[in-house]
């Protein structure tokens, strides 16, 4: 099978299980914990710390972003360090955008949270109903997956989410592409953009740009209100 042909498959093959049956609470609490730690060992620039097929560090381009900062020592830093036990976790359902953040973010700049909010729904329900040639195609699993990942990276997890469909629908290179896209843009280079999705068309994985970075957003304003609301508590 095709790259394309491949992932169709897994995606008609989790809407059958899920289907058949659903994960327990305590099977989903764990394959998140698995990808979370996962999410760690993915380094930027192109490879995992464990082996793998293909490398980029050789395109690997050292760009001087200090001019666009006050503070050229502020970017990026993983939620936890590598080989702890207990990685944090920030659970959505205890602070979410929709019942919690956006009101917030509304009382300290009027009307804001409203225009956050249509950004946020217009970009994670853009879709063409297609992959590459394949026309009628129902995206909705294979953006959520892309978009939680995002979240899993920072932590933050959704209880009545299933990660296991994370692991089956995005492969290590696009993990990797995700990875420095959201965390460390400027060392994202044209071969890394090119390696996943192959058969994909420019606009689509333009798409999945856009949700990336919009899904990273809400993350830190997730972060960032819940923080206000502690001190405002």
């Amino acid at each position: 099978l095709s790259e394309l042909e491949a992932l169709m498959e897994r995606m008609k093959r989790l809407q059958e299980d899920k289907e058949d049956e659903e994960a327990s609470q305590e099977e989903m609490a764990t394959r998140f914990e698995k990808e979370k730690k996962e999410s760690l060992l993915v380094i930027s620039g192109g490879i995992y710390a464990f082996p793998i097929q293909f490398s980029f560090d050789d395109e690997i381009v050292s760009t001087d972003v200090s001019r666009y900062v006050e503070d050229p020592g502020f970017g990026y830093k993983d939620f936890a360090r590598r080989g702890e036990d207990h990685l944090p976790t920030f659970r959505a359902q205890d602070y979410t955008w929709e019942n919690h953040g956006f009101s917030l973010v509304n009382r300290l700049y009027s009307d804001i949270g409203h225009l956050l909010d249509e950004k946020f729904r217009m970009v994670y329900n853009l879709t063409y109903n297609t992959m590459a040639t394949h026309e009628d195609v129902d995206t909705t699993t294979l953006r959520r997956a892309l978009f939680n990942y995002v979240h899993c990276m920072y932590g933050i997890r959704y209880d009545d989410y299933d990660y296991g469909e994370v692991n089956q629908l995005l492969e290590r290179s696009l993990k990797v592409y995700i990875k420095t896209v959201t965390c460390y843009p400027e060392r994202t280079t044209k071969r890394m953009y090119d390696s996943y999705w192959r058969q994909f068309k420019h606009s689509e994985k333009v798409h999945v740009n856009l949700l990336l970075m919009e899904a990273r957003m809400q993350a830190e304003l997730l972060y960032a209100l819940r923080a206000i609301t502690r001190h405002l508590t």
